[in-house]
């Protein structure tokens, strides 16, 4: 088996994922890029060979099993071991920023179909990725998993009338599926640390995106920097955490 290290991310073909991908590529890492869209996924690993990455592509939708199985399949027949899988995969629920859907996710008026196709995809997809992969990454010497949530997951920042977020809009999909996926990213910590698997959660910031609607401040590559931080932490590095940028956020 190579001693190479490889690298999964997910929703990889643009945005964060993509730079984390870049970075760990810059590493010297072979990423694996996750793409619902194969054609993008392609495109995306291509400009990475270009930059001198070592770049592949496997279609993978996390709220499809069956794409998720032969991703595993593809990695395994490739590579035969996984040393970080990054769940980087997320949709918001109301799409792009939209005045007009401005409340659509307030809970007392909120889709019951949009919050279940949130935490289908924020929550049971990275729960079916997450133990597909599971024995790739037994086979690595020091595996990673880095869960992609957000400062909005943080019980104690949001639940402060005098906080920095005492204005947004409250959220029965997106908010919630991120504090939901912080708490999972601890139980998976609590399982696996006997193991030596390192499992964190990141919240990369307000970074300049699709899912925003290019309104974020930070860059691509500011907002991959934790993830990529948190997928290559040494053996005595944290497990069950959740970090930003600047250090721990609060749960």
């Amino acid at each position: 088996m190579s001693t190479q290290q490889i690298a999964l991310i997910t929703g990889a073909n643009k945005g964060i994922g993509r730079g984390a991908a870049e970075q760990l590529a810059a590493l010297g890492m072979t990423v694996v890029i996750g793409a619902r869209d194969p054609e993008r996924g392609e495109r995306a690993a291509a400009d990475l060979r270009v930059g001198g990455g070592d770049a592949h592509a496997v279609t993978l939708d996390v709220t499809d099993p069956e794409t998720i199985a032969a991703a595993a399949r593809q990695i395994t027949e490739r590579f035969g071991k996984l040393d970080v899988l990054i769940n980087n995969a997320g949709i918001t629920g109301s799409g792009q920023v939209d005045p007009s859907r401005a409340f659509d996710q307030v809970p007392s008026t909120v889709d019951l179909d949009m919050v279940r196709s949130v935490f289908e995809t924020n929550v049971f997809g990275v729960i079916a990725v997450t133990n597909a992969m599971l024995p790739l990454l037994r086979h690595s010497p020091a595996p990673r998993i880095v869960n992609v949530a957000s400062h909005a997951a943080s019980i104690t920042l949001l639940s402060d009338p005098e906080g920095p977020f005492a204005g947004l809009l409250p959220s029965a999909a997106y908010t919630p599926s991120k504090s939901a996926l912080t708490a999972l990213t601890v139980q998976y910590a609590n399982e696996f640390r006997k193991d030596g698997i390192l499992v964190n959660a990141v919240a990369p910031g307000y970074v300049d995106t699709d899912s925003n609607d290019h309104t974020g401040f930070l860059t691509v590559a500011e907002g991959a920097a934790v993830l990529v931080r948190l997928a290559t932490v040494p053996a005595d590095g944290p497990t069950g955490g959740f970090f930003a940028a600047d250090g721990p956020v609060p749960w």
